[in-house]
């Protein structure tokens, strides 16, 4: 092993012909070998490395489409509970909806409810309902007048309906006094609203017409 890291030593660089043959076979080889990676470096890699790059994203890309579609997979029975939870919920939301039929009457049962919290009832005017998606609002403005608990039993009793109802624009104004200066009577202005379940006929009626177009004039 010295003699020929001693060889090595007093190799002249200037002079290879000189060189044993062992050394000149050598270097030889190494530089093949450095021409030959420089060649694959320039004319393979590099021009090709773009190519590499964006298939290692798209690999990761779909690497993780992939876990978040196992991950689905994995939770579809969960999913499927949900979705019938869901649809139950929904199902009880629209139970509460009354139809056409049913309307006259909730309309009995919201008027019936001053009456029984022993309001005096004013003003009860039923407004032009407004559609939305798969149902109506019927706005409907109420004056009543009474105490405060009496228009407190009023509400909760607005709260108890089987169906759904609420009140908006709540306006409370005092009316008169008792003996010792309390307010004894409330003026209670409130628009309480119910929804109704539009059918199918109402629904295709209730949307907008985009494809139809105005009749040119003449």
């Amino acid at each position: 092993m010295s003699n020929l890291l001693e060889d090595l030593r007093n190799l002249d660089p200037n002079d290879v012909g000189r060189w044993p043959a062992a050394f000149r076979f050598g270097a030889i080889g190494l530089i093949f070998v450095i021409g030959a990676c420089a060649m694959v470096y320039f004319l393979a890699w590099k021009p090709n490395k773009p190519d590499l790059d964006a298939a290692r994203a798209e690999e990761i890309s779909l690497l993780e489409t992939f876990t978040t579609k196992a991950r689905k997979a994995a939770n579809l029975d969960a999913y499927k509970a949900q979705l019938q939870e869901i649809e139950r919920s929904f199902g009880a939301m629209l139970r509460k909806l009354p139809n056409k039929t049913e309307v006259p009457n909730l309309l009995t049962d919201i008027s019936q409810q001053g009456a029984g919290a022993g309001l005096d009832q004013k003003l009860f005017q039923p407004n032009a309902q407004v559609n939305k998606d798969f149902y109506a609002e019927l706005p409907i403005k109420m004056r009543l007048t009474g105490s405060f608990h009496s228009i407190g039993a009023f509400v909760s009793g607005i709260a108890a309906l089987p169906r759904i109802v609420t009140l908006h624009d709540v306006e409370i104004t005092p009316l008169s006094k008792d003996a010792r200066g309390g307010v004894d009577q409330l003026q209670l202005d409130v628009v309480a609203k119910t929804y109704r379940y539009l059918d199918d006929d109402e629904q295709t009626a209730a949307q907008p017409r985009a494809n139809q177009r105005p009749r040119p004039n003449g």
